[in-house]
């Protein structure tokens, strides 16, 4: 009996001068054509970088939440207080999803693990240098506790004081360093599933998250983590790092794989948003673990999934609008930012006061207006011109005229 496996694979169309990433075509189907601009996407991470900045605002132990009233307080608190696992929790399925989606092969892995790296490294070399100039510096104890954060290890690291450190939204890197360093080593497995396949795989990423909440849930007791209901163990180890992470990326790239098959129904965006509050709000209300990702990752997949769909159409949705895009484009600013300004306005200056509701929610804007503006600040002077130099490789010039002739 003969192989018929090839069949169900994706058949890469010939790369024609100049095309950076191949066609991925069904037989009998029309093809995916994955140079297609997906400008929904590039919104929707505007609208996980927000839950993330306002969840860290809302919190009252730390000093951070500026209302004084207790119920406004607990309130925002207990709305807000799923946002920030959600938000990086769909970073981490959209890196593993767009990496798969755009990656070609041809690029080769030094090229790749080039461009990754510029793409996180300076904006967060300069975070963490303001940050330890601001006040990290004046906090630490010893360099033990800033300079794992620099190389982005720190999340490796069982310590609180250590995994969350200096600019604390970096712990996430550490994460997002490990995806880009494996995921030459994993899209080629990715890639031999058999498209029949994929659906298990996926299933599988997402019993993987379950599993890891309940080792969770069942490591031994310790010191406890300030206003949450986890032990400082179970929170490094359920949330800070990086190798259970690894889940939500390779979901990602699954995810990918099954869209660009053609192997996913139809999403209409109104079901996917209905089933991310749903979701939020089971994750908010259930076993405080099981939120930290299980709960959430097949509505953020669903959210993607529609939003691509939109785009591939050519129809999209109101986060493909130019405002949205824009946002998404300075979101890893804003994401690297949002620390530096809070503390440096709430503790530094303020020195953690509270105000009457209508100043608390002036405090606020204050807060998100000058996060926008020094994240704006950071794409222009830091993000696009380390891109531009130091992500591509440029072409010898006797080379570059051959591929002309």
């Amino acid at each position: 009996m003969s192989d018929d496996r090839s069949t169900r694979r994706p058949v890469l169309s010939p790369r024609r001068a100049g095309a950076a990433r191949p066609v991925l075509q069904q037989p009998g189907r029309a093809p995916v054509d994955r140079r297609s601009p997906l400008p929904g996407l590039t919104g929707l991470r505007w609208l996980a970088a927000l839950p993330v900045f306002a969840f860290h605002l809302s919190l009252v132990d730390f000093g951070l939440n500026p209302f004084a009233d207790g119920g406004w307080a607990r309130t925002y608190a207990a709305l807000l207080g799923q946002g920030g696992w959600t938000g990086v929790s769909f970073f981490f399925v959209l890196s593993g999803f767009l990496l798969t989606w755009r990656h070609s092969e041809s690029r080769g892995t030094t090229a790749f693990v080039r461009k990754r790296l510029v793409k996180i490294f300076p904006l967060h070399v300069v975070t963490w240098a303001v940050a330890m100039v601001l006040y990290a510096f004046a906090l630490a104890e010893s360099p033990w506790q800033y300079l794992p954060n620099l190389v982005l290890v720190s999340s490796w690291i069982p310590v609180h004081d250590v995994y969350l450190s200096v600019n604390l939204p970096s712990w996430s890197l550490c994460s997002e360093l490990l995806f880009y360093l494996s995921f030459p080593a994993l899209v080629p497995l990715v890639r031999r599933v058999r498209a029949d396949r994929l659906a298990l795989g996926l299933a599988a990423c997402v019993a993987g998250t379950v599993v890891v909440a309940l080792v969770t849930m069942a490591l031994p007791d310790g010191p406890g983590v300030d206003g949450m209901p986890v032990t400082d163990l179970q929170f490094w180890f359920g949330y800070n790092l990086p190798l259970p992470r690894l889940l939500e990326f390779v979901a990602g790239m699954f995810l990918a794989r099954l869209v660009a098959e053609r192997r996913v129904p139809t999403i209409p965006p109104w079901v996917a948003w209905t089933a991310v509050l749903v979701g939020y709000v089971v994750a908010s209300l259930g076993p405080f673990v099981l939120g930290f990702v299980a709960v959430m990752l097949v509505p953020l997949m669903m959210l993607v999934v529609a939003t691509v769909q939109r785009d591939l159409e050519g129809r999209g949705t109101w986060v493909s609008s130019r405002p949205m895009v824009w946002l998404g484009e300075v979101s890893f600013g804003f994401y690297m930012a949002q620390q530096i300004v809070m503390y440096t306005v709430r503790i530094t200056w303020q020195h953690g006061a509270t105000y009457p509701v209508p100043l608390a929610i002036a405090d606020w804007l204050l807060i998100f207006v000058l996060t926008l503006g020094f994240a704006t600040v950071l794409h222009r002077l830091v993000e696009e011109p380390a891109m531009r130099r130091l992500g591509t490789r440029r072409q010898p010039r006797v080379a570059a005229a051959a591929v002309a002739r």
